[in-house]
């Protein structure tokens, strides 16, 4: 881009208010330097200190900064989402609350639209989390690649940039459960990621845990996939086929050596299997129609308390 270009940073906050304040600093400092219409929104997702408190300080003190506060808690990409569709400029920032991602860092992901991408991620050089998390991590990055359908899709990151325009694929959207990534798959296949500086987290203990990414994994493969149903499909096919060649087996038996196949054991555990498979099957279905029933409740995707001025 031969101009600089206008910037959204959109920052969902939790439970943050001993460090908002030297982030949006830190950001001020770092966009000043590039010469670019900017502004700074701050989603308060519920949080249960004086966050919103500190935003509406900010919001007084800089006037690029502006802030959103949720009726509660509904989740990082739910506050993403928000923050999205409020942003006013040409490119979007998105970037965590506990400066892990380095304000410093926004300049190499802005200087990687040069490549023809829509949507550049932050990849970090070492990820600071333990192994369990990485692990964990790494799954969500797979079930991503599975909906998204881009091999780019290991290198998701809630550190990213992108084309605001974006936002037109998925305006419609309405559910409580949805993916940032999914939906900007929705308007482009132009993904890219660049090395990024990844510093320790401040500010306490993450509050996105192993269990949260594991059922952010299968929200995503649920709300956005049918692979979990074709999945329960290969698996009725594999024990129908099962199922025929232990008929077959027990006929040629009879029939050959004149008598029954013997024991307990093997017939409970014909049963157990096939029980198992069919249980499989209708927990997969019911996770599908949970999801059916969600939507007709039109639960919102999230809903606003209050805006700074």
């Amino acid at each position: 881009m031969n101009a600089p270009p206008s910037l959204s940073v959109v920052v969902p906050v939790f439970n943050s208010a001993q460090t908002v304040e030297r982030l949006v600093g830190r950001l001020v400092e770092v966009l000043g330097k590039i010469g670019t219409h900017l502004e700074i929104i701050l989603v308060n997702d519920g949080s249960h200190d004086d966050s919103w408190l500190r935003i509406e300080e900010a919001a007084t003190r800089w006037e690029n900064v502006r802030g959103i506060s949720l009726m509660r808690n509904y989740g990082q990409h739910n506050a993403l989402l928000c923050g999205i569709r409020a942003a006013s400029h040409e490119l979007v920032v998105t970037m965590d609350d506990d400066f892990q991602h380095p304000p410093e860092e926004i300049p190499k992901l802005l200087a990687s639209f040069d490549d023809g991408c829509d949507v550049v991620y932050g990849v970090p050089e070492r990820a600071r989390h333990n192994w369990l998390r990485k692990l964990a991590s790494r799954l969500t990055k797979l079930v991503l690649e599975t909906t998204m359908g881009v091999p780019e899709a290991v290198q998701v990151s809630s550190f990213r940039v992108f084309r605001t325009s974006l936002r037109e694929a998925f305006a419609e959207y309405q559910s409580p459960f949805l993916s940032i990534d999914v939906l900007l798959s929705w308007g482009t296949t132009r993904f890219g990621g660049v090395v990024v500086r990844h510093d320790p987290r401040r500010g306490g203990p993450s509050t996105y845990s192993i269990r949260a990414l594991v059922r952010h994994a299968f929200n995503m493969l649920t709300g956005y996939s049918a692979l979990p149903l074709q999945l329960a499909t290969l698996v009725g096919f594999t024990f129908t086929v099962l199922g025929i060649a232990v008929a077959t087996f027990v006929l040629v038996n009879y029939f050959v050596r004149g008598g029954g196949v013997q024991g307990f054991t093997f017939l409970a555990s014909i049963v157990a299997v096939f029980a198992g498979a069919q249980l499989f099957a209708l927990g997969i279905i019911g996770e599908y129609l949970a999801r059916v029933h969600f939507r007709v409740m039109d639960r919102p995707t999230y809903a606003i308390r209050s805006r700074t001025s």
